[in-house]
């Protein structure tokens, strides 16, 4: 039986031996947890702060920066002894619980019509609920292919894959240029590792949740199964594939050892910065046999606790980095998407060639179903694509067992 999000706090504040008292900070001190993106959010963060405290001297900004990979159980844990932050970043998948759950509170009687419209609305709606606003959002993305030039060059091939077959056929290619370089880097461990499957699904035309079910039992999801699997036997990829996280493979890509990987704009800035060198372009995923494309839009919410006692304070440090001039800067820093309207119009996002491909996907882009119980029906999915990639199941019947468990999670 699947846990719910309150009883797995239950569980936690059961082991809890310290409580923790709220007059440990001083009540003009706001504590922000904020997910680290890059080495570069964490300064990012801290000098918004300087700012904010200089034109607001009665508040103290305290930040906290943390690994997005320790973020949830961080979260799960500060929340059940009652020493959470006031403001946290969250991914927005996880919206639904907190709000179910009391955990969060709605910012409608902070936001004002013309704050309202600094946001793109794509953006926005994912945090709405119920009719009311739950977070901003603070990190906007989709998901597109990322692929070396220079080695795709080398292999004779002129562009990047339209489809997954000419995928497979350009990664044979690279194979026969030997050495140790591989056509497909594919993620398989950590955050996203099910995501990184449901690219292919959603180019054979499958949905992770259909009329209520999963569809990790369909048919797009199978041959999407038998198509990585093929890739990873056949040489194609990384060897160890499950020892891979999104940052390692997109490492691997950095470092010139794999061929292409699918991942987020913010890997555009770290090249730049990390290996400037580096000749690469930006292409949709490739399409399935019917056509169908698949990319994943991402946003991450900011939100306030209801438990927080400095409500005013905190709103007004998050209406300070909401401006054009504070999102402006944290997206040059992180190369993420504008959520902002005005943003979007500096010619630093504008011109770009690389995140004008994301853009373009976004009219297709899906996003994490907004249903009960996702983290768990996320873990199932990369469980049953981790034991796949291994070799410890055969595709349709792994799919088939975690559907099943996936369906009781729904129900």
């Amino acid at each position: 039986m699947t846990m719910t999000f309150k009883q797995k706090l239950c569980l936690l504040a059961g082991a809890s031996i310290v409580a923790f008292s709220s007059s440990a900070f001083a009540a003009s001190t706001v504590r922000v947890t904020i997910a680290e993106y890059s080495k570069g959010t964490g300064p990012y963060f801290q000098e918004a702060a300087k700012a904010f405290e200089a034109a607001n001297p009665d508040v103290k900004i305290q930040i906290e920066v943390v690994p997005w990979d320790s973020l949830q159980q961080k979260l799960t844990t500060d929340i059940s002894a009652g020493a959470n932050a006031d403001l946290s970043i969250i991914g927005t998948r996880w919206l639904l619980d907190y709000v179910s759950e009391g955990i969060v509170a709605p910012l409608d009687e902070h936001i004002k019509p013309e704050f309202k419209a600094r946001f793109i609305d794509t953006f926005l709606t994912p945090s709405v609920m119920n009719g009311k606003v739950y977070g901003l959002p603070v990190a906007a993305s989709a998901r597109a292919m990322y692929y070396n030039k220079d080695i795709f060059a080398k292999a004779g091939i002129s562009a990047p894959p339209a489809t997954w077959a000419d995928f497979k056929t350009d990664a044979e290619k690279i194979k026969k240029l030997g050495g140790e370089t591989y056509g497909f880097g594919l993620q398989g461990k950590e955050i996203e590792t099910d995501v990184y499957f449901y690219y292919g699904m959603w180019s054979n035309g499958g949905e992770i949740v259909k009329d209520g079910k999963s569809g990790l039992d369909s048919k797009a999801a199978i041959d999407t199964a038998k198509l990585y699997k093929s890739f990873i036997d056949e040489g194609l990829t990384q060897p160890g594939v499950t020892s891979y996280s999104r940052e390692d493979v997109q490492n691997l890509f950095k470092q010139g050892k794999v061929a292409t990987v699918i991942t987020a704009p913010f890997l555009s800035g770290q090249i730049k910065t990390e290996a400037p060198k580096l000749n690469y372009g930006v292409a949709p995923i490739p399409a399935g046999p019917g056509g169908d494309k698949g990319t994943y839009g991402v946003t991450d919410s900011i939100v306030l606790f209801e438990n927080s006692k400095n409500k005013e304070a905190a709103w007004k440090f998050l209406d300070f980095i909401f401006t054009t001039e504070q999102r402006t800067k944290f997206d040059k820093v992180e190369h993420f998407l504008p959520v902002n309207a005005e943003e979007a119009k500096d010619p630093y996002f504008a011109d770009d060639a690389d995140l004008k491909v994301f853009t373009s996907l976004l009219p297709n882009a899906r996003f994490a179903p907004v249903i009960p119980g996702w983290e768990d029906i996320a873990k199932t999915t990369s469980n049953a694509v981790q034991k796949i990639y291994l070799g410890q199941g055969e595709a349709e019947a792994t799919l088939k067992e975690a559907a099943a468990k996936i369906n009781a999670t729904l129900k």
